[in-house]
């Protein structure tokens, strides 16, 4: 699936997509809630957008970070707040939450828990 086009734009009119699958099994999982909660809170330069399928059915909500390349499983409305402050804001992807099969704990950034918390 391609990249938001704003990241391509001269200058770039946003520096991080994020994607939230609205295919038909996330939907039924809640992923309408979950982009709905990306977008009720604006965040300089972060563009949120439904997208097609992501592949990875049974798992969602799915939602993939771009050109971050984090992707979330299981995503909950609750759970976006965290997303948007400690990843979006803060550049430390919440390890508790990455999709196990694109990430292992060492993919993310080592100082992502600088609070002690990897709970959900």
């Amino acid at each position: 699936m391609p990249y938001p086009e704003c990241l391509f734009t001269t200058p770039p009119t946003c520096v991080k997509g994020v994607m939230v699958c609205q295919n038909r099994t996330c939907r039924k999982q809640g992923a309408a809630r979950v982009i709905a909660a990306f977008q009720a809170t604006a965040i300089d330069q972060v563009v949120v957008l439904p997208s097609g399928c992501l592949g990875q059915c049974g798992n969602g909500p799915m939602v993939r970070v771009v050109p971050d390349e984090v992707w979330y499983a299981r995503v909950h409305p609750d759970e976006v707040p965290a997303v948007i402050e400690r990843h979006l804001l803060g550049g430390r992807p919440i390890v508790a939450m990455l999709y196990r099969k694109f990430h292992s704990r060492s993919h993310a950034n080592p100082n992502h828990n600088e609070s002690g918390d990897e709970s959900r």
